[in-house]
């Protein structure tokens, strides 16, 4: 089956980066919903162009590339200037016409929308899939990679090389709000938050630890056998979490 067809953008974000962007179009609605793919990764992967697909049957898609990542411009911050990528991002469906906007973010990509739904609000439903709850979790061996690949020289080249991610060098000053305290200012906005049993990045206590944080409206799902991020999510889930977005517009 043929993806949907999507239409490149050139975002630009308050502080001057270019962003690598996409518009998928779907008639007759008034949803927008803006895609926030993990670390390392891109909008043009097939695993995120294939969940633009199945979102598009809910609303008007904005994907993108945070800073950093594939074709834009800038560096990762990972996590923390990346909500101004957000906003961008946002900006753009509210131009295009879109009334009601969720953001839905994967990994570091769900870190991001609920930090900026509840620093820069300006969005009305966001879902958080496989998201972390706190900084430097270092308790899997995927995410002692991550840390080693953010940290270390040669582990930097490496991301640049094999996965196009230019990380930012030296240390956060000051440190982010943390998501699970930044979950506590989403509302009045309904939350999701989605989590795999099988997530070997980041176990279930921190899906528990972000709901826990939040403020009604809220919803938690934690998914039996469901694994990590945009790579593990099947077609069905992303058509209940479009369901939950259109759920909450209707």
């Amino acid at each position: 089956m043929p993806f949907a067809p999507h239409f490149p953008v050139m975002l630009r974000t308050e502080d001057g980066v270019r962003i690598d962007a996409a518009h998928t179009p779907s008639a007759g609605t008034d949803i927008g919903i803006v895609m926030a793919h993990g670390f390392t990764g891109s909008w043009r992967e097939r695993a995120a162009r294939r969940i633009v697909h199945v979102l598009s049957g809910y609303g008007g898609v904005v994907a993108f590339d945070f800073r950093g990542h594939g074709r834009s411009g800038g560096e990762t911050t990972v996590g923390d200037l990346e909500i101004l990528d957000v906003e961008a991002a946002v900006r753009h469906a509210r131009v295009a016409g879109y009334r009601k906007v969720a953001v839905v973010g994967f990994s570091m990509g769900a870190a991001v929308a609920v930090r900026h739904a509840g620093m820069r609000g300006g969005v009305d439903a966001v879902a958080a899939v496989s998201g972390p709850a706190r900084w430097y979790y270092r308790g899997t061996k995927p995410m002692r990679q991550v840390h080693w690949a953010i940290e270390q020289p040669f582990g930097r080249w490496a991301a640049r090389v094999a996965k196009r991610t230019r990380i930012a060098r030296g240390r956060w000053d000051p440190i982010p709000l943390p998501p699970h305290e930044a979950a506590a200012l989403v509302s009045p906005v309904p939350l999701l938050i989605v989590h795999g049993d099988a997530d070997t990045f980041f176990p279930l206590d921190h899906a528990h630890q972000l709901y826990a944080g939040a403020r009604e409206p809220k919803e938690l799902w934690i998914e039996p056998g469901y694994g990590h991020a945009e790579s593990a999510a099947t077609p069905d889930l992303i058509r209940r979490i479009g369901k939950w977005i259109s759920s909450n517009f209707s």
